[in-house]
């Protein structure tokens, strides 16, 4: 077994659904899970806490055979993390179906976080809470199948958490005409996500479908084998999708929330001179009696807007995505980088609020190539330039900066949801 330190976390998203219900009541239109929400579909919207947490290294969607809609929406989210697989007829098939997938990939304790497609309103927040958690009452446990029977995974402290948000209305039960008041004391609404160890909830939900039971979420599957997964209290926001007046209600919440979430980020990036006849910055070429040392096109400005993005996003820094010793990048327009991390803010459910960029250099000089220079990081961003302030100063001639021998840059972002 690994140590708790060294588990990963891997997420399984079920999207095979097509929502007989949503579907009802819009003949003809797409899967719940792409109907448009906010400016997004409901899937990239469930998707973004989870591509945007630095603990969970890969998230697979399981997708239904005939599924159309999936390319566009993977191509706007633009993540190395994402993976698909096949799902089943229902949500136990393709939380089972992804594991089996993920079975060559994942190690016995690993966690699994599996979360609805029909979710958009799960926030970071609860996230990290549920990680948190999961971490903290993790005891190392024999693998789940390891033996025969139920009694394979019945380690206390391995099985898993659930968000859940305490049931606060007064309860009814109807039966045959006759209503009755229900003790809601100790009542809570199910939410997603739900985190277990990978092989234990593989082998709960092997043993749930050789019984035939239908499980409506896998800590069910989890308790048919006499474990008790702990409960972290969630967002009562955290609304599922199932009628199409759910999406007026997922509306309102994401717009309610979306000005609350502010990450603040700041990068820097410096390169020697070395022969040439110019220096791109911000994307624009500049004749300079020099040219830059460097990998890629050796832009200062986008690769420091680029690791401030990722710093806001708590997610690594431009080496880790793109490496020097990756031949790919030779040569590389650093407009390319900041594209693919503008596909991880949007997928992170982030925008830029402003960006402000200093260039440290004692020439070649930018008061003419500002406007152009923020005109090209805009585009890569999906922003009016007017969002991203380009200024120039020198060292003085002190450093390595004033002697000539190389120029840096300097950015800090704010992002919003």
């Amino acid at each position: 077994m690994s140590s708790q330190r060294e588990r990963r976390v891997w997420a399984i998203v079920p999207a095979a659904g097509r929502g007989a219900r949503f579907a009802e009541a819009a003949p003809g239109s797409p899967p719940k899970q792409y109907a448009v929400l906010h400016g997004a579909t409901v899937l990239e919207w469930s998707l973004r806490a989870l591509l945007a947490e630095p603990r969970v290294i890969s998230v697979l969607v399981a997708l239904a055979a005939d599924d159309a809609h999936w390319p566009k929406v993977a191509e706007r989210l633009g993540s190395a993390k994402l993976q698909t697989t096949t799902g089943g007829v229902n949500r136990q098939d393709s939380v089972l179906n992804g594991l089996d997938y993920l079975a060559s990939q994942a190690a016995a304790d690993d966690w699994v976080v599996v979360h609805d497609a029909a979710r958009p309103c799960f926030n970071a927040t609860d996230l990290t809470a549920l990680l948190d958690a999961v971490e903290a009452h993790a005891v190392d446990a024999p693998a789940a199948g390891a033996q025969s029977g139920r009694g394979a995974v019945s380690a206390a402290g391995a099985a898993g958490v659930v968000l859940a948000a305490p049931v606060v209305d007064t309860v009814k039960r109807e039966l045959g005409g006759a209503l009755a008041t229900v003790d809601r004391q100790g009542l809570w609404r199910a939410l997603t996500p739900q985190v277990f160890a990978f092989a234990q909830l593989r082998h709960a939900l092997k043993e749930a479908a050789l019984a035939g039971v239908l499980v409506t979420d896998e800590a069910q599957a989890i308790e048919r084998m006499g474990l008790r997964p702990t409960l972290v209290q969630g967002s009562p926001f955290n609304v599922k999708i199932t009628r199409m007046s759910d999406l007026i209600t997922a509306a309102d919440i994401l717009k309610m929330t979306e000005d609350r979430a502010m990450r603040v980020g700041q990068g820097m990036d410096v390169h020697a001179f070395g022969p040439g006849d110019h220096v791109i910055l911000g994307g624009v070429r500049i004749s300079h009696a020099k040219g830059v040392v460097a990998h890629s096109d050796g832009d200062v400005v986008i690769h420091a807007l680029c690791d401030a993005l990722l710093g806001a996003l708590g997610d690594g820094d431009i080496g880790q995505h793109f490496p020097d010793s990756d031949p790919r990048y030779r040569g590389a327009d650093s407009r390319v980088f900041l594209r693919v991390v503008a596909a991880r803010m949007q997928a992170a459910g982030l925008k830029l609020i402003n960006a402000d960029v200093t260039v440290l250099a004692e020439a070649p000089r930018v008061a003419a190539h500002r406007d152009a220079m923020a005109a090209n990081l805009g585009a890569d961003l999906g922003v009016p330039a007017q969002l991203i302030n380009i200024k120039a100063t020198t060292t003085e001639r002190l450093g390595f900066i004033g002697r000539g021998e190389g120029l840096a840059a300097m950015a800090s972002v704010l992002l919003g949801s």
